[in-house]
C-alpha cells in the first residue's frame, strides 16, 4: 500500500482500516431489515453476513491470530468463517440484530486501532493490518455487487465525483489492435512490493510471442451485434460446457439486459437504464466472453499477454508496476474508488494508456482471460491459507479491476479469480487478434 514518506506507518495502517469500515457502512446504509438478510441467490451473501464477516475477519487475524485474545462474539466461527460456511448457509443462522452486528464490528475495529497507538509497529502487524483492510475493500466491492444483485437502489455515498462519471472523451479516438513485439515477461509480482498476495508471488520468466491485442474492452454496442445476431442461439459458437450452462439458465443475452422499444436497456440497482454503445460490456461470465470471441474471430488474451500489454515498455523491456508508470492510481488513469458510480466511456482517460497503447487496463471492469487460476513456481501459502489454494485448478483469472475497485487494493499483478459461470460480477473481456 502506498503512503507518504512523512506518514508514520501506524497511522497510515489505522488510516486504512478506518476507511475501509467507513466505505463498508456507507454500502449498507439505507437497507432495511429484510434486505439485510436479502433474498437467497447462487452467488451472493446476505449484506447482514457481510457486515458480520469483515468484522470477525479483522478480530480473527488482529486480535485473535496476534494476542491471542478470545473472541468478542461467541459462536462467531460457525456464522461468518466463510470457508466454512457456504453460500447456501448463510440465509440460516440466527444472526445478531444490525445494532448488535454494529456493535461487535465497532468494538473489534475500536480495540485493533487501540493495540496499534500502543506500542511499536512490527513487520508482522504492518502485513495483517494490511491484510485486513484490504479484506474489507474486497467486500466492499462484494457489497456493491450484492445490491445491484438483488435490485436494490444504489447507494448515496459520500465521494461520488459527478465529473467522473462524464470524463472528457476524444471522439476522434478508434479502437484499435495494437501491436505487442512478445519477449520474455517477467510475470508476477517483483519482491520489492509492499504487500501483495501468495497467487502473485514471484515474478517468474514467461516467453510470450507476438501478438495484437484491442486497445479497449469489448463495448456494449460490439457485444450487442453478437446478441442481435442470435450469438446465444448458436451451438457453434459455445464450448461443451458453455453450451450446457447456457442451456440450463436459458440464457439469451448479459445478465441485467432487457430489450425494449428503444433497444436494450440495463437494470441498474433496480432501475432500467438504457445502454450506453461505448462503455464496456459487463457483467459477462467467461463462456460468453468465449463464444463471443468465436463469433468475432478474436480470443481472450492469455495472463502472460494481458500483463505485458498493460505494463511492459516495448523499447526497454522494462516492467511497469501499472500501465502508465510506477506512479499510485489517480482519477486521470483510471476509474476506481466508486467515484463515478459505475463505468464510463472506453475512449475515456488516455492519461492512463500503456506503453503499447491499451486503455482502461486498470479499472472500469474486470477482464476475463484465458488462463485457470493456478499457483506460480514456488509458490508457498500465506498464513490466510483459504485465499487461494483451494481454488487453483477449479476458476478463471480476471486482471485490472473495476469501478468499484479500491485504488489502495489494485495493481497490475493482481490476480482476480471466479468460477466460468459467474456473471454477476463487474466484468467485461479484450480480445486477441487470433
Amino acid at each position: 500500500m502506498d503512503r507518504s514518506p512523512d506518514q508514520p506507518v501506524a497511522d497510515h495502517l489505522i488510516a486504512a482500516l478506518l476507511d475501509a469500515r467507513r466505505v463498508e457502512l456507507e454500502l449498507l446504509d439505507g437497507l432495511t431489515d429484510a434486505q439485510m438478510l436479502g433474498a437467497r441467490q447462487h452467488f451472493v451473501e446476505p449484506p447482514i453476513w457481510e457486515m458480520g464477516h469483515v468484522g470477525w475477519f479483522q478480530e480473527y487475524w488482529l486480535l485473535r491470530h496476534l494476542d491471542g485474545a478470545e473472541t468478542l462474539l461467541a459462536g462467531s466461527d460457525g456464522v461468518y468463517d466463510s470457508f466454512s460456511v457456504s453460500y447456501t448457509r448463510r440465509w440460516d443462522h440466527d444472526y445478531p440484530c444490525r445494532r448488535a452486528t454494529e456493535e461487535y464490528i465497532g468494538e473489534v475495529l475500536r480495540r485493533s486501532v487501540g493495540r496499534l497507538e500502543s506500542r511499536e509497529v512490527s513487520a508482522v502487524d504492518a502485513y495483517f493490518y494490511t491484510l485486513a483492510a484490504q479484506h474489507e475493500d474486497m467486500h466492499a466491492e462484494n457489497l456493491m455487487l450484492i445490491r445491484k444483485t438483488l435490485g436494490y437502489p444504489r447507494p448515496r455515498l459520500s465521494w461520488l465525483d459527478p465529473a467522473a462519471a462524464s470524463p472528457a472523451v476524444d471522439q476522434t479516438y478508434a479502437p484499435r489492435d495494437v501491436d505487442v513485439p512478445g519477449g520474455v515477461l517477467m510475470l508476477g509480482a517483483a519482491p520489492g512490493e509492499a504487500f501483495v498476495f501468495d497467487n502473485e508471488k514471484w515474478a517468474h520468466p514467461v516467453e510470450v510471442a507476438p501478438f495484437r491485442i484491442a486497445s479497449t474492452a469489448v463495448t456494449n454496442v460490439e457485444y450487442a451485434a453478437f446478441v442481435d445476431d442470435g450469438g446465444y442461439r448458436r451451438r457453434e459458437l459455445w464450448s461443451r460446457r458453455g453450451w450446457d450452462w447456457r442451456r440450463r439458465e436459458r440464457a439469451e443475452h448479459p445478465l441485467f439486459w432487457t430489450h425494449g422499444s428503444e433497444g436494450w436497456y440495463e437494470c441498474r440497482f433496480g432501475a432500467p437504464t438504457r445502454l450506453e454503445p461505448w462503455h464496456p460490456v459487463m457483467h459477462v461470465n467467461w463462456y460468453e466472453a468465449e463464444a463471443w470471441c468465436r463469433w468475432a474471430g478474436r480470443r481472450l488474451p492469455t495472463e502472460a499477454e494481458w500483463e505485458m500489454a498493460a505494463t511492459m515498455e516495448p523499447a526497454t523491456g522494462r516492467k511497469r508496476r501499472f500501465p502508465w508508470g510506477d506512479g499510485a492510481p489517480a482519477p486521470a488513469c483510471a476509474n476506481l474508488d466508486y467515484r463515478a458510480g459505475g463505468t464510463i466511456d472506453v475512449r475515456a482517460l488516455g492519461a492512463g494508456d500503456s506503453p503499447v497503447g491499451c486503455r482502461q487496463m486498470i479499472g472500469n471492469v474486470w477482464e476475463w482471460v484465458e488462463d485457470t487460476f493456478e499457483a506460480y513456481p514456488g509458490f508457498e501459502c500465506d498464513p490466510y491459507q483459504e485465499y487461494s489454494q483451494p481454488y487453483f485448478g477449479l476458476k478463471k483469472v480476471l486482471k485490472g479491476g473495476c469501478w468499484a475497485t479500491r485504488s489502495r487494493l489494485i495493481r497490475s499483478t493482481w490476480r482476480n479469480f471466479y468460477m466460468r459461470q459467474r456473471r454477476n460480477v463487474f466484468a467485461g473481456f479484450r480480445t486477441v487478434a487470433r
